[in-house]
């Protein structure tokens, strides 16, 4: 059973930008709160480093983490599932732990979990009242009590795609853009020999994000330009952090990686 420590130390790089927020959206009263995840690949319990008994340990590991850090949401940035071909069972203890969150909670379909006809993510996950999954009904979340707007394109199958492709217009006084794919600097897509799913520093650029909540990798990692928070949370498993975004009320963006723990 994991628990969370929040009086570990904090394993972070640190850093403030200024908001690309637009003065027409109304501001939210307070700092808002994000904890971002990613890799989580839950399974029928047979593949988690952490603890090959239990393939919800991920999952439940970070809700928990959300709930102590009292995160107003928990963004998922890919591969929440590791594959659609997940038993019933399964599925419905994943379910029962997203309800209960506590927090609404935003899912990105990713390489691993796509938003297939037959994926996972419709079975039992997308009509949770809290869990908003990106690409079922639209590409964007609106939380107006936390000026929050999160956007992100998701897998719908196994193919190539470009994960930050076609930003919409802005739409509140906090963006976060959320994408599953390998970033290089500048991407060489001339040759593709198989799928990369590839992010650049001109497309995270162009998402005008204040966030960008990566997921794929399963190392913990900054990546990006100058003034462009765009970072990996890494796996639970591997990286044994989430990713705590602050957004203040001063226009800065605040990232810190906070430790999960296993019993």
């Amino acid at each position: 059973m994991p628990t969370f420590y929040s009086g570990l130390p904090r394993q972070a790089h640190e850093m403030t930008v200024t908001s690309r927020r637009d003065p027409k959206f109304s501001a939210p009263e307070a700092d808002v709160l994000v904890v971002h995840s990613s890799d989580i690949h839950v399974t029928d319990g047979d593949a988690t480093p952490a603890d090959v008994r239990d393939g919800m340990n991920g999952l439940r590991a970070i809700l928990m983490a959300a709930r102590a850090l009292k995160a107003h949401v928990a963004i998922l940035a890919g591969d929440t599932f590791e594959h659609n071909r997940l038993a019933p069972r399964t599925v419905m203890r994943a379910a029962q732990l997203l309800a209960e969150a506590g927090m609404p909670v935003v899912i990105l379909p990713g390489n691993h979990d796509p938003a297939s006809e037959d994926s996972v993510l419709r079975r039992g996950i997308a009509g949770i009242a809290n869990v908003h999954v990106l690409g079922l009904a639209d590409d964007t979340v609106m939380f107006p009590a936390l000026g929050l707007e999160v956007w992100g394109n998701p897998h719908r199958d196994y193919g190539d795609m470009l994960p930050l492709r076609h930003p919409p217009p802005r739409r509140g006084f906090w963006r976060i853009a959320v994408a599953h794919g390998h970033y290089e600097p500048k991407p060489n897509r001339a040759t593709p020999l198989r799928p990369a799913w590839l992010i650049g520093d001109d497309e995270i650029a162009a998402a005008a994000a204040d966030y960008v909540a990566l997921g794929h990798w399963n190392r913990a990692m900054r990546v990006g330009g100058d003034g462009v928070e765009a970072h990996y949370s890494g796996s639970p498993d591997f990286a044994g952090t989430v990713n705590l975004v602050r957004l203040a009320l001063d226009g800065s963006v605040a990232v810190t990686r906070e430790a999960l723990r296993w019993e």
